[in-house]
């Protein structure tokens, strides 16, 4: 059996960031005017033209002005030591405004499902960019008014591909009870981990990531209408020798990420072998895939998967647009291409691709 996908469920918070505003911010939290005269190309380079922030207006105003009207505990304050909120500080940010944010996604797709709140069975909820407890999944619940005896589980810190992690949980329940129904929601604020001062890799991470959140309703196959999108496999592979190449760690100033210069190449060396061995335990090939869903974890991973798998670049047009006008959501990204291929009719056998810590890379195949 596999996991049918009803509908998918989207939202971004209200407050649109754009890429000179974007820019703006990074010289005012870079720390250094001269290392500034770099930023302009790394935006450049990062394309995307609209990204969403969980910040209000006031506060991105207040730290490209220099002023202090909406006395946020985000706006910098010119020092050199200055690295801005704690990481408690930043997870009571990330309390105030997961929550209502995967609200949004989650109601959507409900609606969009035709299924009832009642009738969920298992929640399904993936997050990297903060933690507390009660959390977003008891959150869901109340708020859409689930079940008390709704099964939750929760996927957290795996990074960009965690939807297809989430996914393979979901197609799980699935397979073990022909009555579940499941509900699988991931919200992720990277805004919230915006790094202070200058660190290359860290200001290129700056420049790719944004704030959004997705759901989607699955059933079993067999409980679906025919032509539904369904997943029927998912795989992982975890890249040797490249445990540096991609990090995501928890310090005093918020969750650090590091993007190695490498990751494209090693892409290069490694997507096509496993993936074409994963794709013949399916009885296909390459060349039997008709659409493409690769999480754009930068502009750069895109260009590697396309020269890799020896893509067309429209192959990848569907993750190019939804990376220039929200940026990258992390963990929401995915299901957000997902929903704009289904919305196409994209033709399938569809394979989904992310990457994440480890270097590890997820891949996950709709018929």
């Amino acid at each position: 059996m596999s996991l049918a996908i009803l509908s998918i469920g989207t939202a971004v918070p209200e407050t649109v960031v754009s890429e000179a505003e974007a820019l703006a911010v990074a010289r005012a939290l870079c720390g250094s005017s001269k290392r500034a005269e770099w930023l302009p190309a790394i935006y450049a380079g990062a394309e995307i033209s609209t990204r969403h922030m969980t910040f209000t207006r006031e506060v991105l105003d207040d730290v490209v002005c220099g002023s202090t009207s909406s006395g946020s505990i985000f706006l910098p304050s010119g020092a050199p030591e200055d690295h801005g909120p704690s990481t408690a500080q930043r997870m009571e940010h990330y309390a105030l405004h997961a929550a209502p944010l995967a609200l949004r996604a989650a109601r959507q797709a409900l609606e969009r499902s035709g299924q009832a709140a009642a009738s969920i069975t298992h929640l399904v909820t993936v997050s990297c960019t903060g933690f507390y407890a009660p959390g977003v999944d008891v959150a869901l619940i109340q708020a859409l008014g689930l079940s008390p005896t709704t099964q939750r589980t929760h996927v957290g810190f795996m990074g960009c591909h965690a939807a297809l992690n989430g996914l393979r949980v979901a197609r799980a329940f699935a397979d073990a009870d022909a009555g579940a129904r499941m509900l699988l929601c991931a919200v992720e604020l990277c805004s919230t981990h915006y790094h202070y001062g200058w660190d290359p890799q860290k200001v290129v991470a700056n420049s790719l990531f944004a704030d959004g959140a997705a759901a989607l309703v699955g059933v079993p196959s067999a409980c679906a209408a025919p032509g539904t999108w369904q997943l029927a496999a998912s795989g992982s592979c975890l890249v040797p020798d490249s445990a540096s190449a991609m990090t995501w760690t928890i310090g005093d100033h918020g969750f650090s990420m590091t993007l190695s210069k490498q990751v494209p190449a090693l892409i290069g060396r490694h997507l096509k072998p496993w993936l074409s061995t994963w794709l013949l335990a399916q009885g296909l090939d390459l060349g039997d895939i008709r659409s493409w869903a690769v999480h754009p974890g930068g502009p750069r991973i895109l260009k590697a998967v396309e020269e890799a798998l020896e893509l067309d670049r429209s192959a990848t047009a569907a993750s190019r647009e939804t990376l220039a006008e929200n940026g990258n959501m992390s963990s929401p990204t995915l299901l957000f291409i997902l929903e704009r291929l289904a919305r196409r009719d994209a033709p399938r056998p569809c394979v989904a691709l992310g990457f994440g810590p480890g270097l590890n890379v997820e891949a996950a195949l709709f018929r």
